[in-house]
């Protein structure tokens, strides 16, 4: 519980921040290429792990713990570079996510926690317990593009 209450903490605190314009970006679309970027790069992990957990690829306990210790530290990435101004320019950001921003930081927050919760499973190499995270982390994606995502 306290995982959970220190990431929603934190990213509640990065999007009250990332409100106004955030000086680690010169200009908006900086912001954009950023989460754009980290949104990638999260989906290479769960494209792989997802690989692994369906037979396509043989399953590897060692690059599944990889992508999973990833996909945790980047699933907390993406969320600073939302901010006014970034819904204008080359995104498929809806503007939803500004809208209904209190909806975007807590499914933002579940994500994180949830790529957390995989991470941990991950340590265990029992793929039904990492099967079940995976899941639950895989749905918070799809769940997050179908309200905010073009």
């Amino acid at each position: 519980m306290k995982i959970k209450q220190l990431i929603t903490g934190i990213l509640l605190s990065t999007c009250a921040l990332s409100v106004s314009a955030n000086t680690a970006f010169k200009e908006p679309s900086d912001a954009i290429k950023y989460r754009q970027a980290a949104f990638s790069m999260i989906s290479v992990q769960i494209g792989d792990m997802g690989a692994m957990l369906k037979g396509k690829v043989p399953f590897d306990a060692e690059q599944f713990k990889m992508r999973a210790n990833n996909a945790a530290a980047l699933s907390k990435m993406p969320w600073e570079a939302f901010y006014a101004g970034t819904d204008k320019g080359d995104t498929s950001a809806l503007a939803a996510i500004w809208s209904e921003n209190e909806a975007f930081v807590k499914k933002a927050a579940a994500f994180a926690e949830n790529a957390d919760k995989l991470a941990l499973a991950a340590q265990t190499g029992e793929k039904a317990k990492i099967g079940k995270a995976f899941g639950a982390w895989a749905k918070g994606c799809k769940d997050c593009h179908k309200q905010f995502k073009d």
